[in-house]
């Protein structure tokens, strides 16, 4: 079995941010791993993964961008402090949504 630069088999850890964003009951949710295109990075070299991240939730209704960040931080946990070494969040509240 092969592994991706966090020493886990393909898939695996993009299923455990997945399970972990599922708490903010998202309506849509694309993750999209970028850590290929930062080969070479200090982030990369240190196991850490690059992603970007879109989610729609209403979890995010009134609340400012700041605000959403800290939610999903607080969801993801200590991956953040760990796992992920850069992560693009785009944060939408579904009346936001087109």
């Amino acid at each position: 079995m092969s592994l991706d630069l966090l020493g886990q088999a393909p898939g695996d850890f993009e299923a455990a941010l997945r399970e972990r964003l599922s708490a903010l009951k998202p309506i849509r949710l694309e993750l999209i791993d970028d850590s290929a295109r930062h080969t070479g990075h200090a982030g990369a070299r240190s196991g850490g993964g690059h992603y970007r991240l879109l989610i729609v939730s209403a979890e995010f209704s009134g609340k400012s961008t700041l605000t959403r960040h800290r939610i999903v931080f607080d969801a993801l946990g200590e991956l953040m402090r760990s796992k992920i070494h850069a992560l693009s969040i785009q944060s939408i509240a579904p009346e936001e949504a087109q």
